[in-house]
């Protein structure tokens, strides 16, 4: 197993991490046996935004007596209320969830303290210049936790958090698919006879936020690094083919700043799939050369999240609505995190007017409207 340093936090973790959020529906023996095979190769990060009960619990469980083993990324404003998740800035809530996760975890400190899933830029100013942030740090100065960090999907708040000087790391959601645009408007131009290793083919807000985590020595870790499993499908991947975990992985891991990818592993064998970077030769790796020989027409018709929809007139940002609209269809029900998502967005798929102007931007001639109303159909 290869380490990294998260940005100046002098802590290093394991490229490859441990994302637990598919532990929730998992037996403390199913838990045990993941969390013992990351073990097994030097895993030594995992992310534990989870607030069900049950799930902290068994991950706690599972490093008994060999917490100093761990690198825990524990979320401050996840929440259990009334039998279900649910994020809040509600100070009282907030320190009580937070309670909950340093005891069934078993432990009296958190390495990274994550504010919790921030994807709106007023929200961000609003947590940086109010009550919660000044709750955050008191628990850094007491030492309850070591280092301040922010989870997000959007890059705007991501590059606000990196130069505010008070958030040290960020869990960033980074793939391909999440990623990349095409080098100029026209759609025969998406893919050349040679790819280009540099970032030109990466949405510029996303290239300047890497760029600006690394001058800035704020570190990121990797969420939905396989898009939620949809890149590993050809008939899910916008690319029209399928990538590996080992793809997906040497992708992440070379954005710069990137420190680790927390893998969303469900059994054992799925840490070994990941775990398979570690040994994998170049060809194995090269992704670049299954994205350029995609077919031409895969992107068309599906959205890739480039953003050259906005703006819109009712304010929906219409990439994220299709990021959780494409990740909620992939499971057989909505998952609850996926929802709460969605309905935290200050504006959605059900606030859409209909006027086209997004259709009319579009590169690959994608149905916005229609996923508009399919998105709001599905979220009801």
């Amino acid at each position: 197993m290869k380490y990294r340093q998260i940005g100046k936090t002098g802590l290093h973790v394991s490229e490859i991490g441990f994302g637990g959020e598919w532990m929730e529906k998992r037996s403390a023996e199913e838990v045990k046996a993941v969390i013992e095979r990351c073990e097994e190769y030097g895993i030594n990060i995992l992310d534990c935004w989870m607030s069900e009960p049950n799930v902290r619990s068994n991950i706690g469980a599972a490093i008994a007596g060999h917490r100093d083993k761990w690198i825990i990324q524990g979320h401050i404003g996840s929440t259990w209320q009334n039998g279900q998740y649910v994020r809040t800035r509600e100070l009282g809530k907030v320190k009580e969830a937070f309670k909950d996760l340093l005891d069934r975890l078993g432990t009296d400190y958190i390495d990274l303290g994550m504010i919790h899933f921030v994807d709106e830029e007023a929200e961000f100013n609003r947590i940086i210049n109010g009550e919660f942030v000044e709750y955050v740090r008191e628990l850094k100065n007491n030492g309850t936790i070591r280092h301040i960090g922010l989870s997000t999907h959007n890059p705007n708040v991501a590059k606000m958090s990196a130069l505010s000087g008070e958030i040290e790391m960020i869990l960033f959601s980074l793939n391909p698919a999440f990623d990349m645009l095409p080098a100029s408007e026209n759609i025969d131009d998406l893919f050349q006879d040679h790819y280009n290793e540099e970032l030109k083919g990466i949405a510029p807000e996303r290239e300047e936020l890497y760029r600006i985590c690394e001058r800035e020595g704020v570190g990121i870790t990797v969420m939905k690094g396989y898009a939620g499993g949809r890149l590993l499908k050809a008939e899910s991947s916008p690319f029209g083919v399928a990538l590996t975990p080992v793809q997906c992985l040497h992708y992440a891991l070379t954005r710069p700043a990137v420190a680790s990818v927390m893998t969303g592993c469900a059994t054992p064998e799925e840490v070994d799939a990941a775990v398979e970077y570690e040994k994998a030769t170049e060809e194995e790796k090269d992704y670049a050369t299954v994205l350029a020989n995609a077919p031409y027409h895969a992107y068309y018709g599906q959205c890739t999240y480039c953003g050259h929809c906005a703006p819109c007139p009712s304010h929906i940002d219409i990439a994220l609505v299709n990021k959780l609209y494409d990740l909620a269809t992939m499971q057989e029900t909505v998952p609850a995190t996926i929802k709460a998502h969605y309905f935290e967005l200050s504006a959605n798929a059900s606030d859409c007017i209909e006027c086209g102007s997004c259709e009319k931007r579009c590169p690959f001639g994608v149905e916005i409207i229609d996923r508009m109303k399919k998105t709001a159909q599905l979220f009801k």
